[in-house]
């Protein structure tokens, strides 16, 4: 499937503000899953924008604005061609899960089962994650049922939650947003010793008008597997990936600072069309 994505970032200050050093996380990833046609990235007022690989080979771009503004406008558009290639069925059975001790080899697992800034593994969360697996010994299995509780114990509100929110504050008020929906499966998965990372990206729907969170585990023997515990199922061709990490404070889309006024608006747009095969 072809998608045409824009992405529209708008800051309003409430009065002038200068030295606004900013990164942002909105190229789209080039690998197997899906490939970049056009990516172009704009800013107002007009900086020059450079360009680095983060640690996690994410495509960051950066710009700084010295001068004085009362706003800031940050604009991307691509056209992103994903492959749909299958993954795991839900009743596939491929991976013990006492072959995960073997995972520690493969490279950069290690961060990605570790408690972080808004994840944690503590003995409250390993409890809870075996309580529900259960008996399962099957490494993807396990993972379903994990997604399955979150989709079952949280429910979806909007503007319920701050970009600060731990997975712990989620769990209490059994309610969030889709990035607190993934830190909360991040926390069970690694708690049981699964490798499991934080993605950032769009769920391709004409629906859409924000960045989309979902989660990718690693099962011995195979890639690494989305799902996306805001609607309990395997990604897809529908899913296009941004950026990837510990959590959301790895990959967030738009991050930087000023000096200035200490109030601020932000409004956020996305739209999305998907392109028809000529």
């Amino acid at each position: 499937m072809k998608w045409d994505i824009t992405h529209r970032t708008h800051y309003q200050y409430s009065s002038p503000v200068r030295s606004s050093n900013n990164e942002v996380r909105l190229e789209p990833v080039s690998n197997e899953e899906q490939t970049v046609e056009l990516f172009d990235l704009r800013v107002t007022p007009e900086s020059r924008i450079g360009h680095y690989h983060d640690f996690y080979s994410n495509d960051v771009h950066h710009f700084e604005i010295p001068e004085p503004h009362s706003e800031l406008l940050i604009e991307s558009h691509s056209i992103v061609n994903t492959h749909g290639l299958s993954g795991l069925a839900t009743d596939t059975r491929p991976a013990s899960r006492s072959l995960l001790r073997d995972v520690m080899k493969i490279g950069r697992c290690y961060d990605f089962m570790q408690a972080t800034q808004f994840v944690d593994t503590d003995p409250e969360t390993w409890r809870l994650a075996l309580d529900i697996v259960h008996d399962e010994d099957d490494v993807w299995q396990c993972a379903l049922r994990l997604m399955a509780f979150v989709r079952e114990h949280l429910t979806y509100q909007s503007n319920s939650t701050s970009v600060h929110t731990h997975m712990r504050e989620v769990l209490a008020a059994r309610h969030g947003v889709c990035q607190d929906f993934a830190h909360v499966l991040l926390g069970l998965c690694r708690s049981l010793k699964i490798p499991a990372l934080y993605v950032s990206g769009y769920l391709a729907t004409e629906k859409a008008s924000a960045t989309h969170a979902w989660v990718e585990v690693i099962v011995p023997g195979h890639r690494w597997q989305g799902l996306d515990p805001t609607h309990n199922c395997v990604t897809n061709e529908t899913y296009v990936k941004l950026a990837v990490g510990r959590d959301y404070a790895d990959v967030s889309p738009v991050r930087g600072t000023y000096k200035g006024a200490t109030e601020s608006t932000l409004n956020v747009e996305v739209k999305i069309k998907k392109i028809e095969s000529e």
